[in-house]
């Protein structure tokens, strides 16, 4: 294995200040080095370092973000500890969706493709899977994948999750345990000093929490001798909002979500009807930005800036707020909130999943030595090489032997990053933790974590990570489901974010029995049932999956 003593380790690691040091290694690291062992009939090694004795070139499609791969030396020094070259097509990012299935219209392969989320779907996955087009890596995995299987035996789950309906795994994920892998969007931010104008606590309650913000627009906490407070701000729409409201409702996510094993899609239910009272009264009591369906974020942001908001949405808070990082401390995390509707505090998460990262096709003539390249992005080591780079560009070593920034990085880390290696601004396949949790050589670069980070993940471990559950787990239709379902899914988004919208504003009057009954007639003609039906059978599959691995 490239793993060093046999150990799982991790692939993210954070340094000073907010760049992610996506795991593992420089150089030729140890865990790395020697001969290889194992080696097939083929000549390919199953373990160790170089994977193939005699050089072999394979083609490789993945997204520019600016640096042609071929210049990057962590993709030079990766070539020379493996022995095998890669033929680059580097389309830019922007163009890469588009330059992707026309790759597979044209029927012009190349081996494999890597870090293409976004531009391979789950569904493309079983379509391009079925057609034969991708290769079904299954056999790869277990034989010649050592650091990838030994974490899906870890996480059966994410075996689970990148099964396609017809048993065959097509394309490798993303596996991230790190602090903030569970949320499943920015979360939502307490402006501290108007909590500490008012001697206020973060709410854990629906009531208090609606207490609290009529407090924020009534008190001035702001201390301008205005009434200029907005106390609960987003933008676009309740996209971001909505994810930590509607658990207080009993509902995991408004969309599809599974509750006691059944699905159901959670806007055509009375819970939903609840909520949209409640989002509602916020609204016509000027408790809810009253521009919150029509601003963007930097409008959001500008009010922000200004102290004007009490309660807001964003990944970071200081993104909104324009404090410093260290002042931010002093803002809290949002609690999830407790009502007569949920009895216990309920927070939606995500799997820390991300599928479709890469996947081998079938004009690949080594896919052994294909899965051995890919599976090394596992190796905490080598993942850090394909992040941070070689010594000598990111970062060096000092008289101690601790890793620090060069002058170069010093004056812009991102900017000198981007041009040393490949995983920058990218999903690359992998598996991350939070450097508490890794047990490998330090990795890391600088000397001390910073304290916005460790207040984040106090934060998130106090009022996330106990309640968490996920919405529903990543689940693959059929092809035969999405052809059926592929429009509905459409229709309804676009149906629910307007009435969504006309409900909250009072557009539409959210008490009216009659008008509520119109809206759910409305779901069901679209096709609710038939979709309900497909990610029941999707779901009901992922468990008897599940019940196979373990």
């Amino acid at each position: 294995m490239f793993k060093k003593n046999g150990k799982l380790v991790a692939g993210l690691l954070l340094s000073t200040g907010l760049l992610v040091a996506c795991s593992g290694g420089s150089g030729a690291p140890e865990s790395s080095a020697g001969t290889a062992e194992s080696e097939t009939s083929e000549g390919v090694a199953q373990e160790g370092l170089p994977i193939v004795e005699d050089q072999l070139e394979l083609t490789l499609m993945a997204p520019s973000t600016g640096t042609e791969w071929s210049d990057m030396p962590a993709l030079q020094e990766y070539e020379g500890m493996t022995n095998i070259a890669l033929k680059y097509n580097n389309p830019p990012l922007s163009d890469f969706e588009t330059r992707f299935n026309l790759s597979f219209a044209s029927g012009e392969l190349p081996d494999f493709y890597l870090a293409p989320t976004g531009a391979l779907t789950p569904a493309m996955e079983v379509d391009y899977g079925t057609q034969g087009l991708l290769l079904p890596l299954n056999d790869l995995i277990d034989n010649y994948a050592p650091n990838l299987k030994q974490i899906l035996e870890e996480r059966p789950d994410a075996r689970q999750s990148i099964t396609t309906p017809d048993g065959n795994i097509y394309a490798l994920p993303t596996i991230s345990e790190e602090y903030s892998a569970a949320w499943v969007t920015g979360p939502i931010w307490y402006n501290g000093e108007w909590l500490d104008a008012l001697d206020a606590e973060v709410p854990k309650t629906l009531d208090e929490f609606y207490d609290l913000l009529v407090r924020f627009r009534d008190d001035d906490p702001n201390g301008n001798g205005e009434q200029d407070e907005i106390p609960l701000s987003g933008s676009d729409g309740m996209t971001y909002l909505r994810q930590y409201l509607v658990p207080s409702f009993g509902i995991k996510k408004f969309d599809m979500e599974e509750k006691d094993g059944e699905v159901r899609y959670a806007p055509a239910s009375e819970d939903a009807r609840e909520y949209y009272k409640f989002m509602n009264k916020l609204y016509e009591e000027k408790l809810l930005d009253q521009e919150v369906f029509s601003q963007s974020g930097d409008q959001k942001k500008a009010k922000g800036e200004s102290d004007r908001l009490g309660v807001y949405h964003d990944w970071f808070s200081y993104f909104t707020s324009g404090k410093e990082e260290e002042e931010a401390v002093t803002d809290p995390m949002f609690h999830p909130l407790t009502s007569e509707w949920q009895a216990e505090p309920l927070a939606p998460i995500k799997t820390g999943i991300t599928r479709s990262t890469a996947a081998i096709t079938t004009a690949n003539e080594h896919p052994e030595a294909t899965m051995r390249w890919l599976d090394g992005l596992y190796d905490p080591e080598i993942a850090n090489l394909m992040s941070v780079g070689p010594e000598g560009h990111v970062w060096e070593l000092d008289d101690n032997g601790k890793r620090q920034y060069t002058e170069a990085a010093q004056g812009d880390v991102e900017e000198v990053r981007s041009k040393v290696a490949p995983n920058y601004g990218l999903e690359f396949p992998g598996y991350h933790q939070d450097k508490e949790d890794y047990d490998g050589p330090d990795l890391t670069i600088g000397d001390e974590e910073n304290p916005f980070i460790t207040f984040v993940k106090q934060e998130t471990a106090d009022k996330i990570d106990p309640y968490g559950e996920v919405p529903l787990p990543d689940l693959y239709l059929s092809q035969e489901e999405i052809d059926k379902t592929q429009a509905i899914i459409g229709d309804l988004e676009t149906f629910i974010e307007q009435e969504e919208a006309k409900f909250i504003t009072g557009q539409k009057d959210i008490n009216d029995d009659a008008v509520w009954e119109q809206y759910l007639q409305e779901i069901e003609s679209m096709g609710l049932d038939t979709l309900v039906e497909a990610y029941q059978a999707a779901y009901n599959r992922w468990v008897e999956a599940g019940e196979q691995i373990n």
